[in-house]
């Protein structure tokens, strides 16, 4: 068994209880996030099948890695929500939650009676969160949405890549994180809503995956709006910007570097041994830069090409300008940087061993989060959670398990 635990009084979500009916990543990653802090986290699944994401590679001795590491700080239970039985168990937990999370396509939950004036009517307190790919309302509001195509249809797949190549999607799923991360918040306002001047009252927060990356456009739309300019690919160029970038070194290592002010591009051309491009006409202000980046990245671009990477972070570190090497994961298991900030853990996993994956996010120095146990395995807290959490007898659990429900 995992261990998970029971102790977690100090955590600042200690006393909030979250009923996890989502599945894959978006849902569930806000699930994580609330459960890092202490938030006592119910996932619910499909009795002899489980998340998808359970199945999903890289996998280690037949585990996925990405359940293992997504999955953390969470109690498992299978229930068959489509059977009316199954129901009965989810509004019976909702009954003593203060949260419930969701992503099936809109109108699932609805079918089988977990809408949220559903629950509402079982638990006015409860706060309901559903994500999906278009939303409970508009247009596309039925369609099937996965993180790839609701970041292409964000607007920012289109400005990703360079200029004479295809729009690029990360190498992650960034739009179901961002989403998560974005529902994990709208969580937080809604309970301090109902804890402080809601008088208890709880409600229903509706998140389209889209829409968390278009919140991250930045001013894109008003340029749109105000200029008819349509921002395009412009690789690791910045338009408004220079010089930035991504340039090589002389033993072939890549560095990145950011001069988004005039006091950093004096000491930037310090550092290079070219005080004058300072005063020079086409790079004395930001907007000069701007203007004239091609040139004054090309400048910096031959500069790189004449020092190794440690030298070149070496002297705009004492520079003062911003700088640090392009890491891959190897990279970053050598840097001291994410040892000493403690970025990096080892969770010890019953089934694969101990297991490093990324820490908690946000140092509190009362409430510190933690991350207390790796996924579990499929149904893992059932008798915990039925026998003890919610007083069901040894007959009605056998009963639910022969029919199938759990």
């Amino acid at each position: 068994m995992a261990q998970v635990e029971r102790n977690s009084t100090e955590l600042p979500l200690s006393k909030v209880r979250v009923l996890e009916i989502g599945h894959v990543l978006a849902a569930p990653f806000a699930c994580s996030l609330l459960g890092d802090f202490g938030a006592q986290v119910i996932k619910v699944e499909q009795p002899g099948v489980g998340d998808g994401l359970r199945g999903m590679s890289p996998k280690y001795q037949g585990q996925s890695l990405w359940w293992t590491v997504n999955g953390r700080n969470k109690k498992s239970i299978t229930v068959d929500m489509r059977r009316r039985e199954g129901q009965g168990v989810i509004k019976d937990l909702a009954k003593i939650s203060d949260v419930v999370v969701e992503n099936f396509r809109p109108g699932t939950v609805a079918e089988w009676n977990l809408a949220y004036e559903d629950l509402k009517e079982v638990n006015p307190g409860i706060i309901m969160l559903s994500i999906s790919g278009y939303g409970q309302t508009g247009p596309d509001r039925h369609k099937a949405g996965f993180g790839m195509t609701c970041q292409a249809r964000s607007g920012l797949t289109y400005i990703t890549g360079y200029p004479d190549r295809p729009p690029l999607n990360p190498p992650i799923s960034l739009a179901d994180y961002i989403t998560g991360i974005f529902g994990a918040l709208s969580i937080m306002f809604a309970l301090y809503y109902r804890d402080t001047i809601g008088g208890g009252q709880g409600q229903y927060i509706d998140l389209a995956v889209y829409e968390g990356l278009f919140r991250l456009q930045e001013y894109q739309p008003a340029l749109w709006d105000k200029m008819g300019i349509l921002q395009e690919r412009t690789g690791n160029d910045f338009p408004g910007t220079a010089p930035l970038g991504i340039w090589k070194s002389r033993d072939d290592h890549w560095v990145s570097i950011t001069c988004s002010t005039d006091p950093v591009f004096r000491r930037l051309s310090q550092a290079m041994g070219r005080p004058e491009l300072a005063t020079d006409p086409r790079f004395v202000s930001q907007s000069a830069r701007a203007e004239n980046r091609e040139e004054i990245n090309r400048i910096v671009e031959e500069w790189t090409k004449e020092h190794t990477l440690k030298e070149v972070v070496d002297i705009l570190d004492d520079a003062g300008v911003p700088a640090g090497p392009v890491q891959n994961m190897a990279d970053i298991f050598q840097d001291p940087l994410f040892w000493e900030r403690e970025n990096i853990i080892e969770v010890q996993d019953p089934d694969i061993g101990p297991v490093k994956m990324p820490n908690v996010i946000g140092k509190f120095s009362l409430t510190p989060g933690r991350v207390r146990s790796t996924a579990p395995r499929l149904g893992e807290h059932n008798d915990e959670v039925f026998r003890h959490l919610l007083g069901y007898s040894e007959e009605k659990i056998a009963a639910l398990r022969a029919a199938g429900v759990i």
